[in-house]
């Protein structure tokens, strides 16, 4: 079992979410305890708590409906880039990688959401690579539209390019500017959208979602749906980076508004559900 432990480290992408950590962490633990002369119901206990954390991610794949070929393009380009490279002296805001990829699973818990809330206007703040935007308009109906914040010129042109390709791009238009740049002049035109997906800067993730609230960007009845509120964790454990400081800031102001009701849902990296009932 060591060499499969080993390999499993050592091949694994670097854990971006509370579970994926959990594997890595016990993955490790299984490896060093078979080092040491552990009892036999200590060890059976262990490798019982790796298989079933190990296993649930790899499960819940195979027990979701498969993307489209469009949005497994964009998977594959976005694993493919070589983000490193993307770097102009300093006017690229964020590190991109591809750990920042919504995937599989949360991209049809989006297309799913979209379908049962009946959304037309559609606001994607944080596009990256473009994958929750598309599996978002795949749900839209014919007529439907959605509008993408990304700050990244680049980005931007290659999610573009991978629109291009599905039947469903032209229903997404791309807006090129930090996202509450844009969110004023949405708010100057009177603009409103049924369904706003927030995955951006976490800095700023608490206003966003005020802002949405209080210039009426998202009509009523309308849904919030805010990505990595769980940030790794570090949104209830101690000692949080600045980033994980500013996701609890963001969980407890939702938290706090009479204005929603929300979910907050262990998929990923954390995914919050808001409606605004007020």
């Amino acid at each position: 079992m060591t060499s499969i432990m080993s390999r499993t480290i050592e091949d694994r992408v670097r854990p971006v979410t509370p579970l994926g950590i959990l594997v890595e962490q016990l993955a490790e633990l299984v490896a060093q305890a078979e080092q040491t002369n552990m009892p036999t119901e200590f060890m059976a206990k262990l490798q019982s708590a790796y298989q079933l954390a190990a296993g649930l991610d790899p499960y819940l794949e195979q027990s979701t409906t498969p993307e489209s070929a469009d949005l497994a393009a964009i998977a594959t380009r976005t694993r493919n880039e070589p983000w490193n490279q993307h770097f102009t002296d300093g006017s690229i805001v964020r590190q991109l990688e591809q750990e920042m990829l919504s995937g599989h699973i949360e991209g049809q818990a989006l297309k799913m959401f979209v379908a049962m809330t009946r959304s037309r206007r559609i606001l994607d703040i944080g596009m990256f690579t473009g994958y929750s935007a598309l599996a978002m308009a795949e749900a839209l109906p014919q007529d439907g539209t959605l509008l993408a914040c990304e700050v990244d010129s680049y980005v931007a042109g290659l999610a573009r390019e991978l629109f291009d390709r599905s039947p469903h791009g032209g229903k997404i238009e791309i807006a090129i500017a930090p996202a509450l740049e844009t969110l004023h002049k949405l708010a100057e035109t009177g603009q409103s959208f049924d369904f706003v997906f927030i995955d951006a800067d976490k800095k700023e993730y608490a206003q966003y979602f005020q802002f949405l609230l209080d210039f009426n960007l998202l009509t009523l009845d309308g849904f919030i749906c805010a990505d990595n509120t769980l940030l790794q964790g570090q949104a209830y454990l101690p000692n949080a980076s600045a980033n994980g400081a500013a996701i609890a800031r963001f969980n407890q102001a939702v938290q706090s508004d009479r204005r929603v009701e929300q979910v907050l849902l262990p998929l990923r990296d954390g995914v919050t559900l808001i409606r605004r009932i007020a």
